[in-house]
């Protein structure tokens, strides 16, 4: 016999969940170790006790969560003790085995009411402790006839099971945490998308009165005064449109399946793509817009898309460039790839910065107010990133500030 639960000081410990979902979970989860019945079938057969459990063991209760049971001693999983008749609880306080061959003849336990309370002779029961510290219960085994289960083998065995099953039950816990957390996170995304979906629908329709109200102001007044404010609305409508396109593209990227583009033959990309310079230009009539676009032959892209990229890079370029040094658009054919860049002169882009540019919401420290969410750079790299392709910036005083797109869209 082992003396072992009276050698050390008691430690007092936490009190776990004693609620009837808390119970019921972890008797759920010891189910779901498949290994658990042999355990107790081992157990049983190499020591030829009549009983053998898997006990969740706290301050209050005492449930069995696996039972092996030969000797009809009556419980099964789920069943439950008084916490206080049982030898668990000082197992517990003391985090030590405590194993009994012959509890009548024993100096220690021949008086203690567990044995009398469950007419047992031989006991064992070893601590099931988590990694992380966490009392679980108990792996213990009774019988009513007298035992030999103080051998070093035995009490190795129960120690080797009881571990096994801590670790189980911690792998499985850990596995739990990142489901939930995984349904958690897919939830939210999923909330977070119908919300901006239904912001960004509600938003068009006053934005649609407010660029048909623009319109008309530009083509029926003849006073100045109306046609240019007409124009203004006109602009900041354009402007609230394509931030609305930015913030949907934005949810639908960071939802895991990326900006959806739809890949055609596209037999005149150079026109699509002068057609934007054309408008950035006029809606930037002080500003001095190059543009050196030569592809001859059919590509595959999505036309609208790399019309959207051309327009954010333009227009990042038109809004932080120097307004007294031109922007150069160039684009030509590369072998299976298209490259396009843009560069602008100005203060360059801090080194430091540079790996931030294309991060959602980031903006340069020297933005003015109103001018923008942050997104249109990250956008850019989602579409190049859908054409199979990289985009990259360089900045020096020098050479200015250069984007390069390149996409394999040839075919």
């Amino acid at each position: 016999m082992q003396d072992t639960s009276h050698a050390q000081t008691l430690v007092p410990q936490p009190t776990m969940n004693d609620s009837k979902e808390a119970i019921a979970r972890d008797v759920e989860a010891i189910s779901r170790i498949s290994a658990v019945p042999s355990m107790l079938r081992v157990i049983c057969k190499n020591t030829g006790l009549g009983f053998a459990a898997v006990a969740r063991v706290t301050d209050g209760t005492w449930t069995a969560c696996a039972v092996q049971d030969d000797i009809q001693f009556g419980l099964k999983p789920g069943g439950q003790l008084d916490v206080n008749t049982t030898l668990c609880i000082e197992a517990r306080a003391a985090r030590l085995p405590i194993v009994i061959d012959h509890a009548s003849t024993d100096p220690v336990y021949n008086t203690h009411h567990t044995p009398r309370i469950y007419n047992i002779e031989s006991y064992i029961s070893v601590p099931i402790v988590l990694p992380n510290g966490e009392y679980f219960g108990n792996l213990c085994a009774i019988d009513p006839r007298p035992r030999v289960v103080s051998d070093p083998r035995t009490v190795t065995m129960f120690t080797l099971f009881a571990e096994l099953i801590a670790l189980q039950l911690d792998s499985e816990g850990r596995h739990r945490a990142a489901e939930s957390a995984l349904f958690d996170e897919r939830a939210t995304a999923e909330l977070r998308e119908q919300f901006i979906a239904v912001l960004g629908h509600d938003l068009r329709n006053p934005l649609a009165a407010v660029s048909a109200s623009a319109e008309l102001l530009v083509r029926k007044s003849r006073e100045p005064e109306s046609v240019s404010i007409g124009r203004r609305l006109q602009a900041t409508a354009r402007r609230m449109s394509h931030l609305i396109d930015d913030v949907l593209d934005f949810a639908r990227g960071r939802l895991g399946a990326g900006i959806a583009v739809t890949l055609r033959p596209e037999d005149d990309l150079r026109t699509a793509l002068c057609d934007v310079v054309s408008e950035l230009r006029d809606a930037n009539p002080g500003r001095t817009v190059r543009e050196d676009i030569s592809i001859a032959q059919r590509v595959f892209c999505d036309r609208g898309r790399v019309q959207q990229l051309l327009s954010n890079l333009l227009g990042n370029a038109l809004t932080h460039g120097a307004h007294d040094e031109p922007v150069v658009v160039e684009a030509a054919l590369d072998g299976d790839c298209v490259v396009l860049s843009v560069t602008n002169g100005g203060t360059p882009i801090p080194s430091d910065d540079l790996s931030k540019v294309f991060e959602p919401y980031w903006r340069p420290a020297t933005s003015r107010p109103g001018g923008g969410l942050g997104l249109g750079l990250y956008i850019c790299a989602r579409i190049v990133e859908a054409h199979g392709g990289v985009l990259d910036v360089t900045s020096s005083a020098e050479e200015g500030t250069r984007f390069v797109a390149r996409l394999r869209i040839c075919g």
